[in-house]
């Protein structure tokens, strides 16, 4: 038999910390990863890792911002009484 060398490709269950994080954490997160990669000086298998991370916390954040837009979004009530719609500008 012989061994055999295989590449494990980090899946999203792996970022499974991820989903609690507020979109503050998130992003700072994100920061340092970016930096990090922008400074290089780690191996590529390290690298493609905080890549793939990276790329959930952008998915991440991207999810908060969108459930922030819905409730910005949401009717404006007066006495229980629609009177209005705030179209958020957050694209």
């Amino acid at each position: 038999m012989s061994a055999s060398t295989e590449t494990v490709t980090p899946s999203e269950e792996s970022f499974s910390d991820i989903e609690p994080m507020s979109f503050e954490q998130a992003l700072s997160e994100l920061e340092t990863i970016v930096r990090d990669l922008e400074n290089g000086g780690q191996e590529l298998d390290a690298s493609i890792a905080q890549y793939s991370r990276g790329t959930a916390l952008k998915s991440h954040c991207e999810k908060k911002l969108t459930e922030a837009k819905l409730k910005v979004d949401k009717i404006i009530a007066q006495d229980g009484k629609p009177i209005a719609t705030e179209e958020s500008d957050l694209s």
